[in-house]
């Protein structure tokens, strides 16, 4: 498999539960992949984190596992690209490298009371206009001032200019740079409500209302640009690409043109719809964000956050115990009785777009005595399915150029044909899966290659999207409709107002 040519792509996946490493060949293929899980972390209700150090050594030991594995010497990787779980936080001392605490993880909630302080100060409008981003625990902001207040003199540090915040990308570039590169890229600058995305800087208005010192932050550049070069690797390669996980999947779907959508099923379900040069601003609680930025230009989006999508599989492995691996939960939806309509909101840290409710909690309703695992593996599947018919109701009504978009779809859930026929009954619309359904790291791949100048532009790489399987709506809208309905009563239960 080795070649003296130097036309292979190193795609390094960071995600919530686990570290992912691809190699890709000049015509698209992948000839070497490696992936490792870590430890999380729940000190406390609603508290998500992770160690940034297994982080960090996961990510370089899969990377050097696909090199090796690929038979490769580093002079032979044309570059490397960056993609990593969003929102994410850490904050470690310059000289030592070493994390003042743990990563606080997208999922956490335990800033909800204080995003929810500034909410009653009016603050929310503020930062919307700003930052195209509701206020949240969620996003980057309000963690890094918990970790600012909360852990013994990291306050007084960052303010004498001895710490550095980063998301997971920033935090790897710090690593793999022997932090030579403090740095990020626009996507996921935009993630952290601190980043003016009209006019492309940090927001000094927004750092003096969550008291965060400005040398902290990291330097934004496009997601391909030169973000330095590793040597961790046995030799020198270059770092060229560097996106957030869900606009990675956004540019390995080449969903380049406005108006075309994909939606990534990982542990969260995420749907952008790219609508160019215009920053749409939602009137029906989805976020405005930057798709991708290149050559100091950025194309923006309308996302649709769901917080638990192949999360609620987990559980029904992990919590429940009714399957033993997330591949029988099709199997298992497909023995359901379906007379019954069992319905899981799966709240389990609250609800995401277009609700945005902290304080929500998952339910099971619509329970019988003849209520089994095959009922409640189909009702989490179908959960997912809902909550993607919200959101692109909320797109529909909030981006008047949308037509009937199909939508492409993509990571581990979108592996199961039942529930991609599912996704597509609900939405009455088409569903394409790619044939290389890797799109997260096919994403960040295609920046660091196309900047290395071995693979094409946009418009040469999206003639090489291949379809694998569309799903077509198989039930009567109006047999849709009964099913919707019994999902939004759902909903409304839960709701914690």
């Amino acid at each position: 498999m080795s070649s003296n040519c130097q036309n292979y792509i190193l795609a390094m996946d960071q995600g919530t539960t686990s570290s992912r490493a691809l190699v890709f060949n000049s015509n698209y293929d992948i000839v070497a992949r490696a992936q490792e899980e870590f430890e999380q972390h729940f000190p406390d209700s609603g508290w998500v984190e992770q160690d940034p150090n297994q982080i960090w050594q996961t990510s370089l030991s899969t990377a050097r596992q696909a090199i090796a594995q690929a038979q490769l010497r580093p002079p032979q990787i044309a570059g490397i690209g960056i993609t990593n779980q969003r929102e994410t936080t850490i904050v470690w001392d310059r000289k030592t490298g070493k994390p003042v605490y743990n990563a606080i993880v997208w999922q956490d909630r335990r800033t909800a009371d204080y995003c929810q302080q500034l909410k009653n100060q009016g603050c929310e409008s503020l930062i919307s206009s700003k930052t195209g981003l509701l206020l949240d625990p969620y996003f980057s902001a309000s963690k890094i001032a918990w970790i600012l207040n909360n852990v013994d003199g990291v306050r007084q540090r960052a303010e004498n200019g001895t710490l550095a915040f980063g998301t997971v990308d920033s935090w790897l570039l710090w690593n793999l740079s022997e932090g030579k590169s403090h740095a990020t890229d626009a996507t996921n600058a935009s993630r952290t409500m601190l980043y003016n995305i009209h006019r492309g800087d940090w927001d000094s208005e927004l750092l003096e209302l969550f008291n965060i010192p400005r040398p902290i932050l990291p330097e934004v550049r496009d997601c391909a640009a030169d973000f330095g070069s590793t040597s961790a690797l046995g030799g020198t390669v270059p770092i060229l690409g560097v996106a957030g996980d869900q606009q990675a999947a956004t540019l390995g779907q080449a969903c380049f043109d406005s108006g075309m959508m994909k939606s990534t099923y990982g542990t969260g379900c995420f749907a952008l719809l790219n609508t160019g040069e215009d920053a749409v601003t939602s009137k029906h609680r989805l976020l405005t964000t930057i798709a991708y930025q290149l050559e100091g230009k950025p194309t923006y989006a309308l996302e649709g956050s769901i917080f638990i999508a192949g999360a609620a599989v987990q559980w029904l492995r992990d919590g429940l115990g009714i399957i033993n691996s997330a591949q029988q939960s099709g199997e298992l939806a497909q023995q359901a009785d379906d007379k019954q309509q069992v319905y899981l909101v799966p709240a389990f840290t609250g609800l995401g777009a277009p609700w945005w409710d902290a304080e929500a909690r998952g339910a099971l309703l619509g329970l019988t005595r003849g209520t089994g695992p095959a009922e409640i593996a189909r009702a989490t599947l179908e959960s997912v399915c809902y909550q993607t018919l919200d959101l692109l109701k909320a797109m529909r009504a909030d981006y008047r150029q949308m037509a009937d978009t199909v939508l492409r779809v993509d990571g581990g859930m979108a592996a199961s044909d039942w529930t991609m026929q599912c996704l597509a009954d609900m939405l009455q619309s088409p569903v394409d899966r790619p044939s290389i359904v890797e799109t997260t790291a096919f994403g960040a791949a295609w920046l660091a290659g196309s900047k290395a100048g071995v693979w094409p532009d946009q418009q040469g790489f999206a003639q090489r999207w291949r379809l694998e399987r569309q799903f077509i709506p198989q039930i009567p809208v109006e047999q849709r409709d009964i099913k919707v309905a019994g999902w939004n009563n759902a909903v409304r239960r839960v709701l914690s107002s």
